[in-house]
C-alpha cells in the first residue's frame, strides 16, 4: 500500500517526542509529518507488550483501547515534532477529550507492525480533531476520529 506523503521527514522515535515510557510508549518511529498529517509505526511484541499475556492469552490480540492509544501517540508525536520544527521551545502536550467512530477491522497481534495514518482535520491553540487509521501491511486494522485538548508544557 501506498502511504501519504507529508513535507517533513523526522524518522525520530517515539521517546524523543513524548512524555509516555514503557510500558505505554506505542510510538516506535514518527516518519514524517506536516500541518495536513502524519505517519507513524510501532511493532507489538510479546518483550514489549505485557498485556498479550493476559488478553486472550490462548489468541493474544492488542485491546483495542491500546489500538487508539497508539494511533493517537502518533498525531501527538507529529505535533511535538511540528512545533519543534517551527522553532517554539515548549513541548506540545495533549489529552485525549473524545473518541468517535472507532471501528476494528482486524485483529492485531504479536509480530504486527501498526502503520498509523493521521490526517489533520482541525488543529486550533486548545483543541485537535483527527482522523487516525492504522494498517497491519496493507491492510486496514482500525480507525478512529479523536479529538484531543492541547497545550504547552
Amino acid at each position: 500500500m501506498e502511504f501519504p506523503a507529508f513535507a517533513n521527514e523526522f524518522n525520530k522515535s517515539g521517546i524523543e517526542l513524548l512524555p509516555h515510557r514503557s510500558p505505554f510508549l506505542f510510538v516506535d518511529t514518527l516518519i514524517s509529518a506536516d500541518e495536513n498529517g502524519a505517519i507513524g509505526e510501532y511493532t507489538y511484541t510479546a518483550e514489549k507488550n505485557d498485556f498479550f499475556k493476559g488478553h486472550f492469552p490462548d489468541y493474544p490480540v492488542v485491546p483495542g483501547v491500546v489500538l487508539i492509544e497508539s494511533m493517537a501517540q502518533v498525531a501527538g508525536a507529529a505535533l511535538v515534532a511540528r512545533n519543534a520544527l517551527g522553532g517554539k521551545d515548549k513541548q506540545a502536550t495533549f489529552l485525549l477529550a473524545a473518541v468517535d467512530a472507532v471501528r476494528f477491522r482486524r485483529p492485531v497481534e504479536p509480530g504486527d507492525k501498526l502503520t498509523t495514518v493521521v490526517e489533520n482535520i482541525r488543529v486550533g491553540k486548545s483543541l485537535g480533531v483527527f482522523n487516525l487509521k492504522g494498517y497491519v501491511g496493507d491492510t486496514l486494522a482500525a480507525e478512529a476520529t479523536v479529538k484531543c485538548m492541547l497545550g504547552e508544557k
